[in-house]
């Protein structure tokens, strides 16, 4: 018995003196576990806090220790290492055991891991069933237990732990399963979440419900033999039926804006799919919908009308913003992004057509003419400097001799914006424009008509001036970003002043005039102030309403994507004014404008001219009639055509 005894001692000083040594070797290489630093997603919010979708190459939301639960460490400690408090990495006394098993089977069956080992495993080596590894994933756990708290291992266990269906993370399995936060959970859907990591594809509940309850009644049954909960708490968990959630991992409700947001964002954060951000839009998911709605009505109206339209290449886009801010609640990029990812909303370069006539006209108030100023509607040949002659025509055919500016903008007569044009300086209109930041624009007389091309979402930057007194603002889906250390990024658009408030006020007077009873008329509103103007290109290739009441701004374009024409009928007033308005009145049922009524600036007047109230200011005064009558004898004198 003494020699047994000598001999036993002997292997188990031999044995430790064998650990002591290997411990020695072992290289320390848990850095990654110390310096935790995993995937995590981004998500982004709508305005009203509504989550838009999940980014991610590891579904994985971040959850400090101290905002765990203690209930979830209990149900987590109690099935998978209850003497983790105690141990220093290793369990003596289940590896005891596990010994024990395994000479008993004739193979490793039974590995007494730790979580502390558990991680490890996961984190720094294989997942190999070697002796070798088992005893370098032992001593890097009692080394990391040195480097470590508890509390430090468990926050890098819970959140880098997978839990089955693309989850990491209990936080992410929690809103995943059960969409509840974690404070949020029963006991028995706590359970259900611990008693993932044995075996997260057999025990997903998702595909597996019965096996799933099954293990977490397991632990539950544990948590009530520790006496750590009450009988009563035991029996009730046991017969809990939990609503489980089969969401897909992404839940992108916009596509479109989710796009756009991850190419603005990746601006400033390198990692944004990765850094798990959060990020605060101005998108309101309700107004969302109704665009996309109001959009495939445009669209299917088109198709009604014909028959032959080639439904695969027609498409269109809608931009909603709040001018004064530059908040963009909705931003449709097509009529389905499940056929067609392409933005056409911010990709898309259209001429706007008859729609940019408007800051033709600005400028030309600018410069002293008023809203009754006269415009030359008479046809004239233009050659600038080259062969080609210019012979511009108005849609509706004819001309109409001298008149007023809002007249001519609410027929939209093409001939009046190209003399005006003319008249007020081609260099003049040109440097204003520019200053105003539009680019790509053509320095010739055809700019009266938008021979150029723009994004819906551009020129809804542009349009703001309009109704947000005489400032462009650039729209912008962003508000904030916050990290996951709760560092934020705000997010400011930009602004630039152009002309003053009475001035873009009379603009937006001479516009209301297009929708009340002019080429806009289909985008008229009971009850609401709109002001607006429709586009159609040569061929009807392009066709735009641009249109904004006291509070919202909102931009409609149709076309085919390979620029072939549409029908004849298609046009600003036919095609794109119909879907403004369709769209306006799903968005004042649910939420009725504050503002019905265009708010008019000091420095504008009054006054009785040609049988009309208009108005005027100082900059563009009330014009002589003499003036405007020798101009017009000139004219007929053939003096100046």
């Amino acid at each position: 018995m003494r020699i047994l005894a000598s001999i036993l001692f002997i292997i188990f000083v031999s044995l430790s003196a064998a650990f002591v040594y290997l411990y020695s070797q072992v290289t320390f290489d848990a850095s990654n576990i110390i310096d935790f630093k995993p995937k995590l997603t981004t998500q982004i919010y709508d305005r009203n806090g509504e989550l838009i979708a999940n980014i991610f190459d590891e579904n994985r939301i971040y959850v400090k220790y101290e905002d765990i639960p203690p209930r979830v460490i209990e149900a987590l400690v109690a099935i998978e290492d209850t003497s983790f408090f105690e141990h220093s990495g290793v369990n003596p006394e289940a590896i005891t055991r596990a010994i024990v098993k395994d000479i008993k089977a004739g193979k490793l069956v039974e590995g007494a891991s730790t979580l502390t080992q558990q991680l490890v495993k996961n984190m720094v080596l294989t997942r190999e069933k070697k002796l070798t590894r088992k005893v370098k994933e032992m001593i890097i756990s009692m080394k990391l237990e040195n480097e470590l708290s508890k509390e430090q291992i468990l926050e890098r266990y819970l959140n880098h732990v997978y839990l089955g269906h693309g989850y990491h993370g209990i936080k992410t399995a929690a809103k995943g399963y059960f969409r509840k936060e974690l404070d949020e959970l029963t006991l028995k859907e706590i359970a259900i979440l611990v008693g993932l990591p044995k075996a997260p594809s057999t025990y997903d509940p998702t595909r597996h419900l019965d096996l799933s309850l099954s293990r977490a009644n397991n632990v539950i049954s544990r948590m009530n033999a520790l006496g750590w909960i009450s009988d009563a708490e035991y029996k009730a968990a046991l017969v809990e039926q939990p609503v489980v959630f089969d969401d897909t991992l992404t839940q992108n409700k916009a596509p479109y804006i989710v796009d756009e947001v991850l190419k603005e964002a990746s601006k400033r954060f390198e990692d944004i799919k990765t850094g798990g951000y959060v990020i605060e839009t101005s998108v309101d998911l309700k107004v969302q919908d109704m665009a996309s709605e109001a959009l495939k009505y445009g669209y299917n109206e088109i198709l009604k009308r014909n028959k032959d339209a080639n439904a695969s290449i027609l498409n269109g886009a809608i931009v909603v913003t709040l001018p004064k801010t530059g908040e963009i609640l909705a931003l449709v990029g097509g009529v389905d992004y499940a056929k067609s990812s392409y933005n056409r909303a911010t990709q898309s370069m259209r001429q706007p057509g008859s729609s940019f006539k408007p800051f033709i006209y600005q400028i030309a108030l600018d410069m002293g003419y008023s809203p009754m100023s006269k415009a030359a509607d008479i046809s004239r040949v233009f050659n600038e400097g080259s062969q080609y002659e210019w012979r511009p025509k108005n849609y509706s055919g004819g001309f109409q001799g001298y008149i007023t500016l809002r007249e001519a903008l609410r027929q939209s007569r093409n001939l009046a914006t190209i003399n005006l044009l003319d008249e007020i300086g081609l260099d003049t209109a040109y440097k204003k424009l520019t200053e105003m930041g539009f680019k790509n624009i053509p320095k010739n007389l055809s700019i009266a008509l938008g021979s150029f091309g723009i994004s819906p979402l551009e020129f809804a930057k542009f349009y703001s001036m309009f109704p947000n007194g005489g400032e462009i603002v650039e729209p912008s889906l962003i508000k904030r970003i916050i990290n996951y250390q709760n560092l934020e990024a705000v997010f400011e658009p930009a602004r630039v002043f152009v002309t003053e408030p009475e001035q873009a006020y009379l603009m937006t007077d001479m516009m209301r005039t297009v929708v009340e009873r002019g080429t806009g008329q289909s985008a008229r509103l009971n009850g609401v102030q709109v002001a607006g103007k429709t586009g159609t290109t040569n061929n009807n290739i392009d066709a735009w309403f641009c249109g904004f009441t006291p509070e919202v701004e909102v931009v409609v374009w149709y076309g085919n994507d390979d620029n072939t024409p549409m029908r004849k009928v298609e046009g600003g007033g036919r095609t794109a004014a119909p879907v403004f308005k369709k769209f306006m009145e799903s968005y004042m049922k649910e939420y009725p404008l504050k503002q019905k009524t265009f708010i008019e600036p000091e420095g504008v007047f009054h006054t009785a001219y040609e049988g009309l109230i208009e108005v005027y200011t100082k900059i563009s005064p009330v014009p002589k009639q003499d003036a405007q009558d020798t101009l017009i004898k000139q004219d007929d004198e053939g003096l100046i055509f």
